[in-house]
């Protein structure tokens, strides 16, 4: 993110424009709208992402491989060996559902390196004033990818433990099936499965949501004459620095607690 704050009235309006969604309003009222930004791009990164692996798969060679392709390579043997490490199981789509995961929240948070200023004033030019372009910021994504793996987690313990298998579980587990026990056990099983969306979106969001910010107020030292202006840009090459390491870390993160999800509905208690 370049900074270039000064064409902004006062900081509160420089932080409110770039945390401001463009946002189109399906029903009356502000629950039921759409945040267009988010969702074209996360479809555009979805068939950047993948369209690059389809397209370095599909030259692949059993040969010598290309760097491109030795990377992919790499990274898909990475995620394949921190799979075997938690799941047990014999499902073989764990492994693909973690890759995607993987490679679909890391190219989302990389979206946080943009030059923002310089783009938002190109889209502004064409009439979009408001346009945020990390999908994970949005608490809406992160809550969305996130009832997704515990989707998945209800139904890998429905069809491995079966249904019948599956309440009883819920109602026997972990204080015993003693029915005076079962409102226990039922509440202790829905604080649990409540809490893993919850912590497995809000962790995401509040990182890359915090990043964002850090980038604009870097970003306001531009305002603050040439000095301001060299200390935001050293600041900056800094924080960008070691903002690569959130965005890796918190991608592998979030692979990493999807896969331990779907391994613990594999297992009978």
């Amino acid at each position: 993110m370049l900074p270039m704050a000064t064409s902004y009235d006062s900081p509160t309006e420089y932080i409110q424009h770039h945390l401001t969604f463009l946002t189109h309003a399906v029903a009356p009222g502000e629950f039921w709208a759409v945040n267009v930004d988010t969702l074209l791009t996360s479809c555009l990164i979805g068939v950047v992402a993948f369209g690059f692996m389809w397209l370095v798969t599909r030259k692949a060679t059993s040969g010598v491989p290309s760097k491109t392709q030795a990377f992919v390579e790499l990274s898909i043997d990475f995620v394949n060996e921190q799979v075997k490490s938690i799941y047990n199981g014999t499902t073989r789509l764990i492994a693909p559902i973690a890759l995607t995961t993987f490679v679909l929240t890391l190219f989302m948070n990389a979206m946080d390196f943009l030059p923002i200023d310089i783009i938002t004033t190109g889209l502004n030019a064409i009439g979009f004033h408001n346009f945020r372009f990390v999908p994970t910021a949005d608490v809406n994504t992160t809550f969305a990818l996130a009832l997704s793996v515990f989707g998945l987690m209800i139904f890998y313990s429905i069809r491995i433990k079966g249904i019948g298998g599956w309440i009883h579980e819920l109602f026997c587990s972990p204080f015993g099936a003693n029915p005076i026990l079962w409102p226990f056990n039922l509440l202790f099983n829905l604080v649990e499965y409540v809490s893993k969306p919850l912590s497995h979106s809000l962790r995401l969001f509040g990182n890359m949501y915090a990043g964002e910010l850090i980038f604009l107020l870097l970003g306001m030292w531009g305002a603050t004459g040439l000095v301001g202006l060299v200390a935001g840009a050293v600041l900056h090459l800094g924080w960008s620095i070691f903002h690569i390491l959130i965005v890796v870390l918190q991608a592998y993160i979030f692979m990493m607690l999807t896969v331990v999800y779907i391994a613990m509905a594999h297992e009978h208690h």
